[in-house]
């Protein structure tokens, strides 16, 4: 993760927004009384929906044991 101070930034917001978009890592931004963290919004996105997911009772157990179920294992027959 790399880090620059907020002038640096300030003078370089939409590169540091493309950087944050096409490399997928978020920037350090080094402020006078504390930092922020620039990540591009797709990964933003995909934190919240993480977070939100292990939140509901059961859903970790669930998803682990979906994905230590071969393919050949699972049910062809969706209900949806």
């Amino acid at each position: 993760m790399s880090s620059l101070p907020i002038h640096e930034a300030q003078n370089n917001l939409q590169k540091l927004i493309d950087q944050a978009e096409e490399e997928g890592k978020p920037i350090i931004i080094e402020g006078e009384r504390s930092n922020a963290i620039l990540l591009a919004e797709k990964d933003w996105s995909a934190i919240v929906e993480t977070l939100y997911l292990l939140s509901i009772p059961g859903m970790r157990e669930s998803i682990q044991s979906g994905l230590a179920t071969p393919i050949e294992d699972c049910d062809g027959d969706l209900d949806w």
